[in-house]
């Protein structure tokens, strides 16, 4: 691993130490964390995003997207 320095807010570091207290790890492992989650999150919203666009561009039956409307519900984020 390498050491990075970054620069919180005074109230993010505070809740940070408060989330740290809370799930017993230290201020990097919760950042890691948090870090790893967000990539993860940008990743699938990225796929979602593509996976929309490339639907878009190919028409299907109207028959056929009727049957998967009730379906395909996108959830809120």
């Amino acid at each position: 691993m390498k050491r990075i320095q970054i620069v919180l807010d005074k109230r993010l570091l505070e809740a940070t130490d408060q989330a740290t207290r809370r799930t017993r790890r230290n201020r990097s492992a919760l950042v890691r964390d948090a870090l790893r989650e967000h990539l993860r999150r940008l990743e699938v919203r990225a796929n979602q995003e593509r996976d929309r666009k490339g639907y878009a561009r190919q028409r299907q039956a109207s028959v056929e997207s009727l049957v998967w409307e009730a379906e395909a519900v996108w959830p809120a984020e």
